[in-house]
């Protein structure tokens, strides 16, 4: 049920998170032994991964080994994190009565996922809260509580759901109760987002982006040769996009597969230029950039050697933006890396590894970018109406977008645009693609901004600041969007407060792990 309530299934399906995890708890309550309750939640847990995340392989034809077989590892190495919330469950019914140890679990739960947003190891695809997209209405309060909160939420609608049924013939009056607490729970919500999408109908300052969708297939795109045929059809479509009043053009993520600005492809890049300067525009694209270093002195940790060129370089999965009035560019590396896919987990600690697990597109050797930017366009430059307001664009890059609480680090620096740009085309038309979209609609709902998605092969889409996708394209077609997309300066309390629920939940967890542990100190003193 936890699965079907995910996209890319329609919303009417998304209310069953609201009782999936009701069998789940009952079972949960059933079992004693921390053993005998993990291997519930970890089988739970595998059918939810099993036909939600059954796409990261890819399973194609064209699919590199490697790939799939991180997709499977992943299949069973993700359930594992759902034991954390089980865990505590268990602890905290040591220490604590039955219902008491329930209540605590959305706490336990939001632990979890915040958990999981750490290290290298971080994969938080499957929050409670990102199944959600599809309920505008509910979702507006994630300017509050973000997803996660949300995911507290879905879990303390269960809670209470499986309690009315189990005190449903023990005592009336409890049974009101906590039926009336899911009502008045719901109500709020929904009152809640019958504001906000009310009072969000105003204009506000726009502008005009295209957005390019080339359809490039992802394996071929890797192999030697073929530039001049990739920059000929971006540039084909981008002047469709002008011709339509696009003031900033978008490409995808490694739009084109080199190092672009190395200094090897000097008419690659006057050829850009040349359009941009002609067309008086502006260009954001994903692209692979490198820096080189030749003095020891001054490298930076995570340098790595090219034994055949014999120089120290650091390379990134980035984004840049090109402006028609200066070549000085904007530039940013991506910091949230795809587990396997794009960097080796602990590869800074282990660097064997780096080499030893590397597939066939070369994707998987990275680094880590350094610190979030915000790409600044004026428009007084570029509009002939002398508008004067400035655009400032938080740009991600493909599975950054994943992750709610590194996205408000760019509102915060002021963003009043989300951009993210993507290639979901590894993954066929599977539910990768579709999910990858529906839970950007839950980053602009969070931080009230307007997210524009460029990916190679769809989904290209505008979402504006309630989360309502106001235009998007198919999969796997060329395609060229232009739209008016708002701007926002006004930040959220989530953006502004985006750690308040995440801390007072991970404090809950450690309190109950600590209790359990004096226990255990406790009666390891007294033998």
């Amino acid at each position: 049920m936890l699965a079907l309530s995910f996209p890319p299934m329609p919303f009417p399906l998304t209310i069953l998170s609201f009782v999936s995890l009701i069998p789940l708890l009952l079972v949960l309550e059933r079992r004693s032994g921390l053993a005998s309750i993990n291997k519930a939640m970890y089988l739970f847990a595998f059918i939810f991964c099993l036909f939600t995340i059954y796409w990261v392989g890819s399973w194609q034809s064209e699919a590199d080994p490697f790939l799939m077989i991180a997709g499977t590892v992943l299949l069973f190495f993700n359930p594992l994190l759902f034991l954390i919330p089980s865990t505590l469950y268990y602890l905290a019914r040591k220490v604590l009565n039955q219902n008491a140890a329930l209540f605590l679990m959305p706490f336990f739960w939001i632990t979890y996922e915040y958990l999981y947003t750490l290290t290298d190891l971080s994969f938080p695809w499957l929050n409670i809260g990102h199944g959600l997209a599809n309920f505008n209405i509910f979702i507006q309060a994630a300017d509050i509580i973000g997803a996660m909160g949300l995911s507290g939420v879905v879990v303390l609608i269960n809670i209470l759901i499986y309690l009315s049924i189990k005190f449903r013939r023990e005592s009336t009056s409890k049974f009101l109760l906590i039926a009336g607490s899911v009502l008045i729970i719901f109500g709020l919500f929904i009152s809640y987002g019958l504001i906000q999408q009310e009072g969000r109908k105003s204009g506000s300052a726009k502008v005009k982006v295209g957005i390019i969708q080339p359809d490039i297939n992802p394996w071929d795109k890797w192999e030697v040769g073929g530039l001049n045929e990739f920059l000929n059809l971006y540039l084909e479509l981008s002047d469709q996009a002008v011709s339509k009043g696009a003031k900033i053009i978008v490409w995808p993520e490694t739009a084109l597969p080199v190092y672009l600005f190395s200094g090897n492809y000097p008419f690659a890049v006057d050829r850009i230029y040349d359009f941009i300067e002609t067309k008086k525009v502006y260009l954001l694209t994903g692209i692979p950039y490198i820096n080189y270093y030749f003095d020891e002195k001054n490298m930076p940790e995570d340098v790595k050697y090219s034994k055949a060129g014999n120089y120290y370089y650091t390379s990134y999965n980035g984004i840049v933006l090109l402006s028609p009035y200066t070549k000085d560019l904007q530039k940013y590396g991506k910091m949230k890396l795809v587990p396997l896919g794009e960097r080796v987990p602990f590869a800074d600690k282990l660097p064997f590894l780096a080499d030893l697990l590397k597939w066939g597109v070369g994707l998987s050797g990275w680094n880590v970018g350094k610190d979030t930017s915000v790409f600044k366009v004026n428009l007084k430059d570029i509009d002939e109406n002398k508008s004067g307001y400035s655009v400032k664009i938080g740009p991600l890059v493909c599975y950054e977008s994943v992750y709610e609480q590194f996205v408000t680090e760019f509102v915060n620096k002021d963003a009043n645009l989300i951009s993210v740009v993507t290639n979901d085309s590894w993954y066929g038309k599977s539910s990768g693609p579709y999910q990858h979209k529906e839970f950007a609609v839950l980053r602009a709902v969070e931080n009230r901004r307007s997210v524009i998605r460029c990916a190679n092969g769809g989904i290209s889409c505008v979402i504006n600041q309630s989360g309502i996708t106001e235009a998007e394209t198919r999969l796997f077609a060329k395609n060229v969007l232009v739209a008016d997309v708002s701007l926002n300066e006004e930040k959220t309390f989530y953006t502004k407060h985006p750690y308040i629920l995440t801390g007072i939940s991970s404090v809950i967890s450690f309190w109950i792990f600590g209790i359990n542990i004096l226990i255990w100190l406790k009666k390891k003193m007294k033998l």
